[in-house]
C-alpha cells in the first residue's frame, strides 16, 4: 500500500515495496512468504522478498540461526519513532522560524505588499521545485529537505500575514490550532485502531484526492483565462465545502503517513528514512494548514 505522499510512495515505506513484502513470492524449499504483515511470519526463510533492501543485513542471519522473526533491534542504524519526532521537529522548527522572520521583515501595507507576495510566490516556487527534486531521489538528502522547509516558511509567513491582516484578523493562530488539531486527533484515532488503513482505505482517499486536485486544477484554468474566481469552487458556499472537503482529505492523508512511518519502524528501515519520514509529515501538515487559512478566509470574507 502507498502512501499518497510522494516522498512515501517514491522510496518509503509502502507496503508494495521491500520494507514490508506484500508481493513478495514464495521461496523455493520454504513456506511462503507472508502476504500480509511482517514477511517474516510464521517460520517464513530469512532469504527475504526479492528487492527488499536489506536481505543481507546481519540480523537476518543470526535471526534465522535461533528460529527467531527477526525484531527492528534498538541499536544503530535502524530507524526509531525517536529519530522520526527529532527530525520532524527540525523541518517544522525551521519552516516556523523563517515563517516568523517572513512574517516580521516583509510588510503588507499597501506600500510593501506586492513586493513582499512576490518574494513569497517566489520562494514557494523554489519550496516546490526541492520538493519535487527530493521527491523522486532514492535517499533522502537533509539539505533538500530543510532547504524545501526554509523556502516554505517565507511564502506561508507572507501569506498568513496578508490573510492575517487584510482579510481576518486571527486567522493564522486560528488555522495553527485547527492543524494541530487534526494532527493529534487523528494521531488518537490512529492509535485507538479507529481508523483502519489498508488498501480500501487508501483507494478511497487516492480516489478522493485525484477528484479534487482535478477541480482544482479546472477551476484555476477558468480563474486565469475567464477571470473572476473560476468556477467558484475557492468562494462562497462551495468554497466552504470544498475547504472542508481539503481538511479531511489531509486528515487521511495523516493517516496513511502514519501508517507508513509505523511499518518503516517494524520491518527496520535504515535510520537515514527518518527524514523522509518528517518530509512527508512537513508536506502533509502544510496541506492541513492552507486548507485551514483558505477556508477562514471565505468564511470572513462572507461576512
Amino acid at each position: 500500500m502507498r502512501s499518497r505522499n510522494p516522498v512515501f510512495s517514491r522510496r518509503g515505506f509502502s507496503r508494495d515495496n521491500g520494507y514490508a513484502g506484500f508481493n513478495a513470492a514464495p521461496q523455493a524449499g520454504g513456506p511462503a512468504v507472508a502476504t500480509q504483515g511482517n514477511p517474516y511470519a510464521q517460520g517464513a526463510p530469512y532469504a527475504q522478498p526479492a528487492g527488499n533492501p536489506y536481505a543481507q543485513n546481519p540480523y537476518a542471519q543470526q535471526d534465522q540461526q535461533y528460529g527467531t522473526p527477526p525484531q527492528a533491534p534498538a541499536t544503530t542504524g535502524r530507524m526509531t519513532i525517536d529519530d522520526v519526532v527529532i527530525r520532524t521537529g527540525s523541518t517544522l522548527g525551521l519552516l516556523i522560524v523563517t515563517a516568523a522572520l517572513s512574517w516580521a521583515l516583509l510588510p503588507v501595507d499597501d506600500a510593501n505588499i506586492s513586493r513582499s507576495y512576490g518574494i513569497g510566490i517566489g520562494a514557494a516556487l523554489i519550496g516546490m521545485v526541492l520538493a519535487f527534486v527530493q521527491s523522486f531521489k532514492r535517499k533522502p538528502t537533509p539539505a533538500l529537505i530543510l532547504s524545501y522547509a526554509a523556502f516554505e516558511g517565507v511564502f506561508l509567513g507572507v501569506v498568513s500575514n496578508i490573510v492575517d491582516n487584510r482579510i481576518a484578523s486571527g486567522a493564522a493562530m486560528q488555522a495553527v490550532i485547527g492543524t494541530m488539531a487534526v494532527f493529534a486527533g487523528v494521531l488518537i484515532a490512529y492509535k485507538a485502531g479507529w481508523i483502519r488503513v489498508n488498501r480500501r482505505f487508501y483507494g478511497f482517499v487516492m480516489a478522493a484526492a485525484l477528484g479534487f486536485v482535478f477541480l482544482m486544477m479546472v477551476n484555476l484554468l477558468f480563474a486565469v483565462f475567464g477571470g473572476g474566481d473560476g468556477l467558484g469552487f475557492r468562494s462562497g458556499a462551495l468554497g466552504v465545502v470544498f475547504g472542508i472537503v481539503g481538511i479531511i482529505l489531509g486528515a487521511c492523508f495523516l493517516a496513511l503517513d502514519f501508517k507508513q512511518v509505523e511499518d518503516g519502524i517494524a520491518y527496520g528501515a535504515p535510520r537515514e528514512e527518518a527524514w523522509f519520514a518528517a518530509f512527508g509529515l512537513t508536506l502533509t501538515l502544510v496541506w492541513i494548514y492552507m486548507e485551514f487559512l483558505r477556508l477562514i478566509s471565505i468564511l470572513n470574507s462572507s461576512d
